[in-house]
This record gives C-alpha cells, structure tokens and sequence, in this order.
C-alpha cells in the first residue's frame, strides 16, 4: 500500500498548487515503482524496457470489463476483443503466448494465451497497478514473451505493515448494458502480522450496439448485441509476517466467470479459478547479496464451452504449479543484477464433453529455467544485458512426446546525449517452445465455431528483434518514439482453410477448419508519444500514434493485423476537480491474411471523464462520471476474430463514487 499513499499524498499536493514545480522547473510527481522490473525502477526509467504503469486515477478511469479493454489505448496494445467478457492485450501485433500473463510477479495459469475466446483469469478492477514490460526484464518471466509481458499488481500477500486501516471501496454502474460493478481492498495489520482482503463484482447484460450487428447487412439485428452478458465474482485474501528481516506469506483467491461468446452460435462460458501463492523475501540474506526471493504457485484453472441449449460441450482444465527464486547480488565491478530459477509444472486438457473428439489431449508439461539480468554504468551510457536457458517437455497421454531447449538473451543500451534527451537501443533473441494445442489439437473447439488441428512435428519458434528509441525524459513536455523490427523463425500462426466440416472432423457445414502452420514471418513498426505536464495541476495533454504490420516472408499478411492509430486527449486538474476528452481515431485496416475476407472500416473513439473528490469523516470521497464513445461510432476492431459480427459497445455512460480511506 506504499505506492497508494505516495499516489494520493501527489494528488493532494497538486490540488493545493497551480502548478507545482521543482527547482529545475519539473512538475513534483510521485514515483511508481515497476514491480515486475528486478532492478526496483521507477515508470520513469524504464528507457531500455519500455514500460507503462497503469495506476491512480489513470487506472480507474480506463478500467473496463477486461483487461484488455483496461490497456486497449496504450501505445502500442490493442486488444483481441472477443466480446465484453473476453479481451486479451496484443503488444506490436503479437498475442497469445506471446505476451505473457502475470499477478504479482507469477503466471496467471489460465488458458486466456490459447485462444481469443478465453478471459485473463486475472481482475483489473482490485488491482493497485498494471504494468506492461518489454525488454531484459521481460526474461525473468519466460522465454516465450516475444511481445513482453502484462503483471496485474494487486499486493494481495502484503510487503508492509499498514499502522492503520486502509483500503478503498467503488461502486459503478453503465448504461450501456445494464452493468453493476462493486469492487473493494482493504489492508491493515497486527503486531507484525499484515493482511489484505479484495473482492469484486460485475453484473452486465448484453450490450448496445450503434448500427446492425453484421458489417454491410442493414438486415442483421440491431439494438443490443446478442450473448455479450457477463457475470463475474472475484475474492481474494492474504497475510504476511512481516519484519527488518524481510517478510513470509501466503494467498487464496476464487474467481468465478460467466460470459457470453458474440458469435452466430451463441455459446456462454463458464470460467472458474482458484489460486494459492506463497511470496517471500529476505534482506541481505548472506555475504555479497541484497535480497532472496522465493515465490510459488498453484493454480486450479477450468472452464466448461457451453452451447445454446445449455449442455457442455468442451471442458479445459490447467493444472499449473510454479516456482521461482532470485537472488540480488550487490555491486560488483559496477554490475547490478538478479539470478535465478524457475520451474512449471502443468496438467492440461481439453476435453469433450458429449463423447466426441477431444479439442487436445491430457497433456503433462514440465519447464526448466535460469535466467541473469545485469545493469551498469558505462561511463554516460547505461547498459543493462539479460539471458535465460529453458527446457521444456510435452508429454501427451496420446501422441508423441516433444522437447524443446531455449535461449534467450537481450542486451540494451541508453546514452543522454544532452541533459534530459536520450537515444537508447535494444537486441533481443527469444525462443519459444510450441504450445500444447498447437501441437496436439485435433478437435472441435465450438467458441470459435473451428475444427483445430496441431502439427506435433513443429519446431521452436526463434525471434530477433531490434528495437531504437529516442526521448525527452524532463521538463513540462515530455515525449518518446520508438521503431522496432522482429524477424521471427517458424512463426506459428492458424490457418483458416475455408474447408467446412462437422464435429468428428468430416466434411459439413458446422465449423470452419483450422489448421496450425508455421513459416518464417516480420512484424514491424513504429510509435511515438508526447506528453504535456501529465501529472500535475493544471492542464496537461497527450498525442500519441503507433502503427505495426505482421506478414509472412512468403508473402501476405498476418491475420489479425491491428489498425493505425493517432490519438489526443486533454485533461484539467484543479482542487478537487478533475475532467479530461480524448479522442482516437483507428484507419480502416485491409492488411489482411489470405483467408481473411473484409476489411475493418476506420472509427472515432471519444471518451471523457468527470470527478469530484470531498473529505467525508475521514473518507476521501470521489464522484465520478466517465463517457465512453460518446459519439456512438460503430467500432469494429481489426484484432478481433469476431469484427465483422461483433462490433464494440455504444454509447456508454459510466457513473459511481469511490471511497478511500
């Protein structure tokens, strides 16, 4: 909770100023943390892993129903946007496995990298932060990252002892669709015992859409958006021990998800997870060392795809247990780093439910890893170098058992070359092993109306990624542009082949075939921001724009290719005031795959936000109004494997108040 009170103790300060300044001129503004970065870094200093941390006011004015609808106008994310219940991020084009999942440090476990139908079995609505981490760091995570990682903070197992009690409570309801939010934290402590509850809950009917459901068919329904209704439950709690040594504890959390699939078929999933995690860390635990770590996991994930008439017709499970170590050595010959281990250890099926093909077989995974991230000072440059060695093993009850040895590594390099500007570099090459459906799928999956089908002779997939950037990093007006280029090996992708087929594979009417291939493919592009005073009183603003293409080296497109972006948006915080209006405007995208058959048409996004924060016995009580497409443009997303039947919510109106005391 030490990242909340430096948050509200800023926002108090600005409050009482026009514009608080520091001797350079500088707005005063707190320090975020980066808790997935190894070296302690603040936002600020994330030049050779570009970062953003989502936290404060910014996170609870973005929050949506999913995560990735919470990160969706970040620079450089999109969103997958498979319906209201199901939206998964995309870094620079690359989803699924490619982004890795995290809470607090730990994989999420779900099965959300599978397939686009599948929630983050993570709750943005109780986190304390959000950060997306590219770079070195990204390596302490998987070798897999390719397109860095997402970590949902939610400090569930407390690192601190709260001298009183502290938390916040929200209320929010949407007239879009009928929806109603209540979510709450709540920390204090005991002696040196500290402890930390969080709940959420989200009711939302099927939402309203601008025009006709299907692009082009002024004959398709209209109105609300048929089985887009989500129902969701969350509760967690945790508790430490916690002392000048270092602190001990452990965390559950439940969540239970009920949503709707937009697709022509109409099926619900319902998604359920219960997690335990144990985290520890210990100060200067031996001679020449700062801080062991020690974290583990186990996660009991499951969810059952049910069709129209209410019956189950394939069941997922992952089983997933994990643990990780790292040790932080001090300086050494003017080196700072981080060691360590991590293994997994996963249980995973998908399995029919009515006695015919299984989606993909049991599966018993297991995963070895080391990794080393370094940092130093070359003079003016800043130099920092990771590596990480991986071994993977899948073992099917039925079909061929497989093996896979990863490297990785990144190095990067930052040089001021004028006070407040920089010009930074990054190398990376990854490695990723097959995932267990793209090896050994060879069923029916109904979400996405597809019969799939792996390939268990695929090899591991490599990347070589370079990445340039330059930036203004002080002052009132602060911007960066980054441009990168990712040639990708044996890049595996699925492969609509137009082919109709039923449920036990056969020529029919009833799924389209997919089929997973791999071939060499380049994903590239570029994104620039800048900044106007984005954290202190007064007025402040931002423009941003990014752009990235995906195609085969054969020729073609990737599928899924996002849209180029521009956005701006203004903002006003005074006293107790805050209000802002942001507008993003997405080009039509016709960079399409060979199977792919329509383009996206452009959009317009407008949304603004309105609050008013009073002390009330002690609560800092906040009103909030927040407007989300207000110009009720129709929204289809390139990302989205349902865009031409699927379009966004329209015109939304958020209301709730906020409580933090």
């Amino acid at each position: 909770m030490k990242i909340q009170r430096t948050l509200l103790a800023g926002a108090i300060l600005s409050a009482y100023s026009t514009l608080a300044l520091g001797q350079a001129g500088e707005p005063v503004v707190p320090q975020v943390v980066v808790t997935a970065n190894p070296f302690g870094k603040t936002a600020n200093d994330q030049i050779l892993a570009p970062a953003k941390v989502l936290a404060g006011d910014e996170l609870r004015d973005k929050a949506g129903s999913s995560l990735g609808e919470t990160l969706s106008q970040e620079l450089g994310v999109s969103a997958s946007a498979f319906g209201a219940g199901a939206s998964r991020p995309i870094i620079r084009g690359l989803e699924g496995a490619r982004v890795k999942m995290l809470e607090n440090g730990m994989a999420v476990s779900d099965v959300s990298g599978l397939s686009n139908d599948h929630a983050v079995a993570a709750e943005g609505a109780v986190a304390q932060q959000i950060e997306i981490l590219r770079g070195p760091a990204a390596l302490l995570y998987g070798s897999g990252a390719i397109g860095g990682l997402v970590n949902v903070v939610n400090e569930r197992i407390p690192t601190a002892l709260e001298p009183k009690l502290t938390g916040q409570m929200e209320a929010r309801a949407s007239t879009v669709d009928s929806g109603r939010n209540l979510s709450g934290t709540i920390d204090g402590s005991v002696d040196k015992m500290a402890w930390h509850i969080d709940g959420n809950f989200r009711n939302a009917d099927d939402y309203k859409i601008p025009g006709n459901r299907v692009l082009g068919d002024p004959d398709s329904a209209s109105g609300r958006l048929p089985h887009s209704d989500t129902r969701e439950r969350t509760g967690g709690i945790g508790g430490s021990w916690v002392d000048s040594w270092g602190f001990i504890g452990a965390s559950v959390s439940r969540l239970s998800n009920v949503y709707g699939i937009p697709s022509d078929e109409g099926s619900k999933i319902d998604q359920k997870q219960t997690r335990y995690d144990i985290d520890s860390l210990v100060k200067a635990p031996f001679e020449g060392f700062e801080t062991f770590k020690f974290k583990a996991g186990y996660t009991d994930y499951k969810h059952a795809e049910i069709g129209e008439d209410g019956a189950p017709e394939v069941l997922f499970k992952n089983h997933s247990t994990e643990t990780r170590f790292e040790l932080t050595h001090k300086p050494l010959a003017g080196w700072r780093g981080t060691f360590g281990v991590q293994t997994e250890n996963t249980n995973f099926s998908a399995l029919s439910a009515e006695g015919g093909p299984d989606t993909v077989p049991v599966t018993h995974s297991t995963s070895n890893a080391a990794f080393l991230v370094e940092e130093t000072d070359l003079g003016p440059v800043k130099f920092n170098a990771g590596g990480r060695v991986e071994r993977v093993k899948r073992e099917p009850v039925t079909g061929v058992n497989r093996s896979f040895n990863l490297q990785s590594g990144s190095v990067g390099a930052m040089w001021p070359f004028v006070p407040g500007y920089a010009v930074g570099a990054t190398l990376s090459y990854a490695q990723r092993a097959p995932s267990t459906e793209e090896l050994y799928s060879a069923g029916p999956h109904d979400a996405t109306v597809t019969f799939d089908i792996g390939d268990a002779d695929f090899k591991k997939e490599t990347s070589r990624n370079v990445e340039l950037n330059v930036q203004k990093t002080t002052g009132l007006v602060r911007w960066k542009a980054n441009v990168f280029r990712n040639k990708v090996s044996d890049f595996i992708y699925g492969h609509v082949t137009g082919n109709l087929v039923d449920a036990e594979g056969n020529p029919g009417s009833e799924l389209r075939e997919r089929i997973f291939e791999q071939a060499d493919a380049t994903i590239q592009g570029v994104e620039a921001e800048l900044e106007y005073n984005p954290t202190g009183a007064g007025w402040s603003g931002r423009l941003f724009g990014d752009t990235s293409h995906g195609k085969l080296d054969r020729g073609g497109s990737l599928p899924l290719q996002p849209a180029n972006r521009i956005g701006v948006s203004a903002a006003y915080k005074m006293g107790a005031w805050r209000a802002g209006l942001s507008l993003v405007h997405a080009q039509s995208q016709d960079r399409l795959a060979s199977f792919e058959t329509s383009d996206t048409p452009s959009y317009n996004q407008v949304n603004a936000n309105l609050s008013y924060t009073q002390k009330v016995d002690g609560y800092d009580l906040t009103w909030f109004l927040l407007g989300k497409n207000l110009t009720n443009d129709e929204i289809r997303v390139s990302t989205s494997v349902l865009k031409d039947i699927s379009p966004l919510p329209g015109r939304n109106v958020v209301f709730g108040v906020r409580a933090k005391f």
